[in-house]
């Protein structure tokens, strides 16, 4: 449901945890945000994905108040983040890109010295302080230094954190940056829960694509203007074709002759011949019996998130 202020402009309702109309950035003359028009569903995991300069930590920055847009409007849980920062600041949680932990500090105090600044009465502080390092899985670790934790277990130390005053919204910038891959996944199973079981709107930064795979939406920045948005599936659909890649003894008589043979464009470069086919596994068979070039290895890719980057961009995200 939406409603709309005496300006005309739409004020999201509780089914909408961010939106933005139009919302523009500008140091100088270089434009950092251009026109952004974004609904992020409440109770997702968002993923706003982009290369570095892309204009994502610009559009949090905006999202969680520290910086004033140029132009156009935002919401964040129903208040408009220009007119009513102090109560956007009260409804969301932010987790940097950089840490920001006390190093001398155990993971208990973190949480409760955090829980003071945000005004909890000491039995709410330390109820919501035990709750939260349990949901993160750190109910053993809350006696431990935080310059004693591993980087995963401050990573998800740092969430909790910005959980303890009951947010509605939790952003997060770059969240698994440096981590290895089994702590990545241990996060977004955190992530995942957050949402699932707490109501809790994610809105994640991120480069990396397999992370962006694990998002319920994803919206897709370049040169700080939306190209794409929607589910992983959806965006991937856009391409609807396999990537089919042959290794051949003779790669450019082979990229000919599947031109001549299958009406199929094709692509030759230092990894093989590449070509796209609505269903690459139904096309290998006919390929391998009616080329006469011997095949060395065949794969087929289904498309990715960075074939849509490229679709949209002309190159690649990585």
């Amino acid at each position: 449901m939406q409603t709309h202020n005496r300006g005309g402009a739409i004020v999201p309702g509780a089914d909408i945890a961010v939106r933005t109309e139009e919302l523009s950035k500008l140091y100088g003359t270089r434009e950092a945000l251009v026109g952004l028009d974004l609904t992020v569903p409440a109770g997702q995991v968002f993923g706003f994905l982009g290369p570095n300069g892309a204009g994502k930590t610009t559009t949090i920055g905006i999202l969680c108040t520290l910086l004033r847009p140029t132009l156009g409007h935002a919401w964040v849980a129903g208040a408009h983040v220009a007119r009513e920062a102090g109560r956007v600041r009260r409804r969301i949680g932010v987790v940097f890109q950089e840490q920001t932990l006390d190093q001398d500090l155990t993971a208990m105090e973190s949480m409760r010295m955090q829980a003071e600044l945000y005004g909890l009465p000491g039995p709410a502080a330390r109820a919501a302080s035990t709750a939260l390092l349990d949901l993160m899985g750190l109910a053993d670790r809350a006696g431990h230094v935080v310059r004693t934790l591993s980087g995963g277990t401050r990573r998800r130390l740092e969430i909790a954190r910005a959980l303890v005053h009951g947010p509605r919204v939790l952003f997060l910038d770059e969240p698994t940056t440096g981590l290895d891959p089994q702590t990545r996944a241990a996060v977004r199973e955190h992530l995942r829960l957050l949402c699932r079981e707490h109501g809790i709107t994610v809105f994640l930064t991120t480069h990396h694509l397999e992370e962006a795979e694990h998002c319920d939406r994803i919206a897709i920045i370049d040169d700080g203007e939306l190209v794409a948005e929607g589910s992983p599936g959806e965006l991937k659909a856009v391409i609807g074709a396999d990537l089919v890649t042959l290794r051949t003894d003779d790669d450019e008589r082979v990229a000919e002759a599947v031109r001549r043979l299958f009406g199929v464009a094709t692509v030759t470069g230092p990894g093989g011949v590449r070509l796209r086919a609505p269903d690459g596994a139904a096309l290998v068979p006919r390929l391998c019996a009616e080329l006469t070039v011997p095949i060395h290895s065949v794969t087929v890719a289904p498309p990715t998130l960075d074939d849509v980057f490229l679709h949209h961009t002309g190159r690649t995200i990585r």
